[in-house]
């Protein structure tokens, strides 16, 4: 099409894409944007097809933990962008940068309960960083623009922009092109990195806390340099465990659902708590008990890229607004800090944590800590690790050591039905590593639809499947609260390798801990091919936690009274 005859919203927004670096998008399609997939066919832009568009969603929220980049969704109006919601929350909590586009009804239908309409201002106003519609094709690269620099700036996170039906279609001059966009982050005051230098020299018992979003390796890279050579004991917010390698001397564990009980009392018994990037909510701070609002008994410094949330739940001792790579750069620039005042702390809490790790029985035939830790042993270092949520993610998050950045993808919303989904994402970025998804049967359930997407795309995931017949963390919720009153919360599951076998995966049941190893090697070496596969295992539902069974949960309820 020559500029004289203009270009449609379509094609500037397929343009503007491009210019951002953009090279794949997930989503679920519509007629309502059928304008911008049809711009997609002569671009660079892969548009990977989804089965729902909440797994589209999901898999953005994997692309853009993975990349750093926004991982950008498409989805229809309605039905299509209430379905995304789920993904949408999740990139807001994890803050993780993506773009929601979702096609919208006709500009000269708007406020009629046209077909499929919703105002997504008002939808997704809590859930994203910010919302717009645009009512010109002209205006499509500085929205785009400003999208680009919102989702990566300051605190990373979701933008959602409705789309028009007719606005795609519009055709207008080409307006002027834009630069990609490049993220802007505040970087700490040099007061600020010297009085937190004078604070820890004075520490006796330090612990840095790693966790949320905006960091690249080579930030984490200088931040545990600092760290071991200082001595200094360094833990991960909820499901940010692959900050920090797992071997490292320094690290200490998981500040998570599930946390090491001598862990959660170094925390409560630290003199400085040394804050990263982690917003200390409620699953970090075990419902904000560890960290007592709003003035803890830690002395509290707080470093986070957006000045709003520092001080918003805890009154810090000192509070830095920085990205996280610049804060990086700053802490390593510093003069070294002496720690052999706090040595035997960071030794004693290490040593905790190593024993924390060793695997524990449940009961019933299939171990799933003997699992976990053969895998941590097999898998190749690079290998990816996805989950959703319930309580078989104890078992990951407890037993398998991570070792390297991204090698964690998990929802520290809590979001069910994750796994899936973020495995298909991260074998599309990676197609080369090898990437195993954690799903309960609940979980599955949610989004495992998406391994018809892996069997389409080539992509060769491996699904574990850990079916105990119940939604596992309400179960032991409601054994603990309301004991033999089972309500709402037992499953009859179909024959997960006879789905996985539909959708052209390759499959198995696995019944025992000895069964596993086998059947892992197989289904591995179909993934290299190319072919999804997936592994049933079927747990004895007494094994509901490593550490107590559904019984032991009950009779202690009872026993209470």
């Amino acid at each position: 099409m020559t500029d004289q005859q203009g270009k449609s919203g379509g094609e500037l927004l397929a343009e503007a894409l491009e210019v951002h670096g953009v090279d794949l998008a997930f989503g679920v399609p519509g007629e309502s944007y059928l304008a911008l997939l049809d711009a997609l066919v002569d671009g660079p832009v892969r548009f990977v097809t989804c089965r729902q568009e909440g797994g589209a969603a999901m898999m953005a929220d994997a692309y853009g933990k993975l990349t750093g980049r926004p991982g950008v969704a498409m989805v229809t109006r309605g039905p299509g962008a209430t379905n995304a919601a789920a993904g949408v929350h999740i990139a807001f909590q994890d803050s993780t940068p993506m773009i929601l586009l979702v096609g919208q009804v006709a500009r000269d239908m708007r406020d009629r309960e046209a077909f499929q309409e919703v105002d997504y201002r008002q939808m997704y106003g809590a859930l994203a960083k910010w919302v717009a519609e645009i009512d010109d094709a002209a205006r499509i690269p500085e929205y785009l623009n400003r999208a680009f620099h919102t989702a990566t700036s300051g605190r990373p996170g979701p933008v959602v922009l409705a789309l028009p039906e007719d606005m795609l279609t519009e055709r207008v001059a080409p307006p002027p092109a834009v630069e990609r966009y490049q993220p802007l982050n505040a970087a700490p005051d040099p007061a600020a990195m010297a009085e937190l230098r004078a604070r820890l020299a004075k520490a006796e018992r330090p612990l840095m806390l790693l966790g949320g979003g905006g960091w690249d390796a080579d930030s984490l890279a200088q931040i545990r340099a600092v760290a071991e050579a200082a001595d200094l004991p360094v833990a991960a917010s909820f499901r940010c465990q692959d900050y920090v390698d797992n071997r490292s001397p320094c690290y200490v564990g998981h500040v998570g659902i599930g946390i090491n009980p001598a862990l959660a009392q170094r925390v409560r018994e630290a003199d400085l708590l040394l804050v990263v990037g982690a917003r200390l909510g409620e699953s970090t701070t075990s419902g904000y008990t560890l960290v007592e609002p709003p003035r803890p008994r830690q002395q509290l410094i707080h470093v986070y890229p957006h000045a709003e949330e520092i001080n918003r739940v805890y009154d810090a001792d000192l509070g830095i607004v920085s990205g996280m790579a610049a804060f990086a750069r700053a802490f390593a620039a510093l003069e070294p800090v002496d720690g052999s005042r706090w040595a035997a702390h960071r030794a004693a809490a290490r040593a905790d944590y190593e024993a924390h790790i060793e695997p524990l029985p449940v009961p019933g035939d299939l171990q799933m800590a003997d699992i976990v830790r053969w895998l941590s042993e097999t898998l190749p270092e690079d290998a990816i690790l996805a989950n959703g949520a319930g309580n078989y993610t104890t078992w990951v998050h407890r037993f398998f050591p991570y070792r390297g950045w991204r090698t964690q993808l998990a929802p520290t919303s809590g979001s069910m039905g994750y796994g899936t989904p973020a495995a298909v994402a991260a074998k599309a970025v990676h197609p080369d590593r090898p990437v195993i998804a954690f799903a309960g049967d609940g979980c599955f359930m949610m989004h495992g639809q998406e391994l018809a997407t892996a069997a389409q795309y080539g992509l060769g995931i491996l699904v574990i499947v850990v079916d105990n017949g119940m939604y596992g963390t309400i179960r032991m919720h409601q054994e603990r609260e309301y004991p033999t009153r089972v309500s709402g919360t037992a499953l009859k599951n179909p024959d997960f390798a006879a789905l996985a076998a539909a959708y052209g995966a390759h499959s198995a049941r696995v019944e025992t801990t000895e069964q596993f190893y086998p059947a892992f090697e197989t289904a591995l070496a179909e993934t290299r091919a190319g072919r999804p596969a997936l592994l049933h295992l079927v747990i004895d539902p007494e094994a509901l936690t490593p550490v107590q069974s559904l019984s032991q949960i009950r009779e202690k309820a009872l026993a209470k009274g």
